[in-house]
């Protein structure tokens, strides 16, 4: 298996600093609070190092961010090719609009819903799969840092009573929307009812980017590409299209008590 250039930098950085502690893969484990086959797993480039992983290397070894950089590298490199750009507007967006009608949009995704997202097609090996848990669980930091941007989500009911991996996976994917919507003041989730019949959203899933400066964009998904359109024309459409999508959605605290009951069911 070929292993990304800067996943192999992240490796041998961890070999050299820890050699020159002298320290055991078990000792550094013990040190940064991880078990040891997950150092030696990152040693040997099986396992991509967490953001976590990389500051606690950082304080250990006084390292002023060297590993965080490194893995921050190794997240962008992760990230299928066609979604690249779009993940470099996320980063950088002051606001984010959301819409989804097949499944709970990634941002919010746990990890075994990702998992169970990702296996659906069956043309992602393992490791594959894995790769792309990890970089979708990475791109989450958004939701903790400092300054969120303000997100907006809107998905419709369906979403929430399509099983996706077992009935636990689905009840912990509905309590953690309950979670992040109750606990992160800057993110508002809302739902579009079953009772609401036809509406613009049925075409498909998009995201509306507010960049720090300039103007909005749009993006789209499909099964094999991306795309990001900033024509104001087309953009303004969108935006069109997502307010009416929100006029008839709930608001965000009846849709927390939808998925609060939904999650229930799944017991």
């Amino acid at each position: 298996m070929t292993h990304s250039p800067m996943l192999e930098h992240f490796a041998e950085e961890l070999r050299l600093a820890r050699a020159a502690r002298n320290m055991s893969q078990a000792a550094l484990a013990e040190a940064i609070n991880y078990s040891a086959p997950m150092v030696a797993k990152v040693e040997t480039c099986e396992r991509r190092p967490s953001l976590d992983f990389a500051r606690r290397c950082d304080v250990l070894f006084e390292t002023d961010g060297r590993f965080e950089r490194i893995q921050r590298r190794i997240s962008r490199e992760t990230v299928v090719q066609y979604f690249r750009e779009w993940a470099g507007v996320e980063e950088e967006a002051k606001a984010l609009r959301s819409y989804q009608p097949a499944y709970v949009p990634g941002l919010l995704q746990t990890e075994e819903y990702a998992r169970a997202v990702l296996s659906g097609s069956g043309l992602l090996s393992a490791d594959e799969i894995e790769e792309q848990v990890a970089t979708r669980l990475g791109r989450q930091e958004i939701l903790t840092r400092a300054k969120p941007p303000l997100l907006t989500f809107v998905f419709d009911e369906y979403v929430l009573r399509r099983q996706l991996g077992g009935r636990q996976t689905m009840q912990e994917q509905l309590r953690h929307l309950v979670k992040i919507g109750e606990s992160v003041p800057q993110v508002r989730i809302h739902v579009v009812p079953i009772s609401v019949g036809a509406y613009p959203g049925l075409d498909g899933p998009f995201v509306l980017a507010t960049p720090p400066n300039g103007e909005p964009m749009v993006y789209f998904e499909g099964h094999w590409h991306g795309h990001v359109d900033d024509r104001a024309e087309f953009v303004n459409h969108m935006i069109d299209i997502w307010e009416t999508i929100r006029s008839v959605a709930l608001s965000h605290q009846q849709s927390l008590d939808l998925i609060a009951e939904v999650a229930e069911s799944w017991s």
